[in-house]
């Protein structure tokens, strides 16, 4: 294997591993104010242990009757919709396109000179 070849292979898993476990942890959790750190870690896994888009989505109704209900018992006004799915801005929009603001080459090696 080529220098290339191999720097191309360990952007590949690089980015992997970044993009992997992040679907839902990056996504704003409805009623995230009125739980404990354990129960949006919990959340989470939920959300990364779906495997559709459809399962994720049910899991993320299931949350929300959960915080409309405590929300009702501590008195508190939450909006009626669940916030929509990758809310904000994305990963993909930010600086650097989603790569954490690198800029250009994606700072993994392969610039001029090399």
């Amino acid at each position: 294997m080529t220098k290339n070849t191999v720097k191309i292979m360990l952007s590949a898993i690089a980015l992997g591993l970044m993009t992997s476990g992040a679907i839902a942890a990056d996504e704003p959790i409805y009623g995230s104010q009125m739980m404990t750190k354990q129960e949006r870690m919990e959340h989470r896994t939920k959300m990364n242990a779906a495997k559709t888009a459809q399962e994720r989505e049910q899991v993320r109704l299931e949350h929300h009757e959960q915080m409309k209900l405590r929300a009702k018992e501590r008195g508190v006004t939450l909006p009626d919709d669940p916030p929509q799915q990758g809310g904000g801005m994305g990963r993909s929009m930010g600086p650097g396109g989603g790569m954490g603001g690198m800029g250009p080459g994606g700072g993994m090696g392969g610039g001029r000179g090399r």
